[in-house]
């Protein structure tokens, strides 16, 4: 079939007045298409109208791809049953052609970026043998959209706390940041709404306000959006996870750093350049650090228990045992455990991360063997109570050896008893309840009521006017 520059040829030397001979003799074509070309009088290639031989079917067709639930080969089977011979490739060719089960082509977008305008900012799960052990983590990454610089950590999960642990990492890697984070629907940083009309977290929005950007959202469905670092998962999965093995999570995450540094040094051919090379022009244009990065991490306020340890995370990490009973306060940060008192610090622990239960116990924290134990300061509670009422000491005395690892429960209900009841009915229901070795607040609590209720709501006689 002649194409349309050959039929406006012969259009055109016809126009000249050329004969038929002479145009297929100077166009190399025979007398048969020029004279087809000239009875057409048009350059437009015609379309071939040929019969297809599933045109018959083409109905029943349609009803089995929804019937079959889109399987072609369930519908070429029953169109076998049904007596039609289609060969399978002739059915998926016409529904191909007839746009049965297929979604029309549609371009793909083409998304640019200024120095310094965007970074991109995903997670995605990925298996990691750490130990011998293969587990299944988050693959955190952050990628400049200009530049293609990229920063992949790994984390156990990824929580509103190691989300900033990440972010602060990655910009400090970087020197700076963009201003706009471009992230998923993420219910780590979105509070409500989607896309344009995503509401972040105060939390997460005060975050990004100490290092100058604010958190954007694409669009549901529009995934493209934020290819830029959609598309380096998988070559993380394939080139940096691929067939190596991890010592413990700090190694993971050092050979981490040490690949992004390669990967960011190694020229691009679709950039011509690296990502290095196009990052020395994007800098300066990058909103810089704060003059101090606060180190990131989750408060937890605990109680010392009675073997010396505090929890977080399924793991127990020791106290100094003269806390036993105290308040603290527990800083869980990136790769430690700090335990603070009021404003001071008291231990600090290297923290575990693979999530599994046990102890981590510092020698100091527990006396020398043989070594007399030191007297014990007072808890506050029990400061309190004897300051608010001294005749108390006697029956404080007794009942400790009683409360059975329950001492600062012990005394804060005691001291609740001693600030809600009157003093005398109190007093003699401890009395009473020291001449008896009743320790049971409960039923010391019943005997102050009995008391109470004798002595203070005397109900009035019958007949007798309630205003006297």
């Amino acid at each position: 079939m002649l194409d349309q520059s050959q039929r406006t040829a012969v259009l055109e030397l016809h126009r000249q007045g050329q004969g038929v001979r002479a145009v297929a003799r100077a166009l190399r074509l025979s007398r048969g298409a020029v004279r087809a070309v000239l009875a057409a009088g048009t350059a437009s290639v015609p379309t071939l109208a040929r019969a297809e031989k599933a045109d018959p079917y083409v109905d029943d067709i349609r009803q089995l791809y929804v019937s079959c639930q889109g399987n072609l080969v369930r519908v070429h089977e029953e169109l076998r049953a049904r007596g039609a011979t289609l060969s399978y490739q002739a059915v998926t060719g016409f529904c191909r052609r007839h746009g049965i089960g297929t979604e029309p082509i549609t371009p793909a977008g083409v998304y640019t970026f200024d120095a310094g305008q965007e970074m991109q900012h995903d997670t995605s799960p990925h298996r990691v043998t750490i130990g011998g052990q293969g587990r299944l983590m988050q693959t955190a990454s952050l990628v400049l959209c200009y530049s293609r610089l990229i920063y992949v950590q790994i984390y156990p999960a990824f929580t509103r706390f190691w989300c900033k642990v990440f972010l602060t990492d990655a910009l400090q890697y970087v020197g700076g940041a963009c201003g706009t984070c471009m992230i998923d629907n993420t219910h780590v940083v979105v509070l409500r709404g989607t896309g344009a009309e995503m509401v972040p977290v105060p939390e997460m929005a005060a975050f990004a306000e100490r290092f100058g950007f604010r958190f954007r959202a694409h669009e549901k469905g529009h995934a493209n959006r934020s290819a830029r670092v959609e598309r380096p998962f998988h070559f993380i999965e394939h080139n940096f996870l691929a067939g190596r093995t991890f010592a413990d999570w700090t190694d993971l995450n050092q050979q981490a750093l040490a690949w992004c540094d390669r990967v960011n040094a190694t020229v691009a051919r679709h950039l011509h350049a690296s990502p290095r090379e196009l990052f020395a022009v994007e800098r300066p244009q990058l909103t810089p650090l704060p003059v101090w990065v606060p180190a990131v991490y989750q408060l937890h306020h605990r109680i010392v228990d009675t073997a010396g340890y505090v929890h977080v995370d399924r793991t127990r990490y020791s106290v100094p045992f003269a806390l036993i009973g105290r308040d603290v306060e527990v800083r869980e940060a990136k790769a430690t455990i700090e335990i603070f008192q009021g404003p001071r610090l008291i231990a600090t622990h290297a923290k575990v991360l693979d999530g599994a239960t046990g102890c981590v116990t510092a020698p100091a924290h527990r006396p020398a063997r043989g070594a007399p134990r030191p007297p014990r300061e007072p808890l506050p509670d029990e400061v309190t109570l004897l300051r608010l009422e001294p005749r108390l000491a006697r029956y404080l005395t007794a009942i400790k050896p009683h409360a059975a690892g329950r001492v600062p429960r012990v005394l804060r209900r005691l001291l609740g008893m001693v600030r809600d009841y009157p003093r005398a009915p109190l007093l003699a229901a401890v009395a009473a309840a020291a001449d008896y070795g009743l320790y049971d607040l409960e039923r010391l609590e019943r005997m102050v009521l009995q008391r109470i209720a004798h002595d203070y709501f005397v109900v009035p006689a019958p007949g007798e006017d309630d205003d006297d």
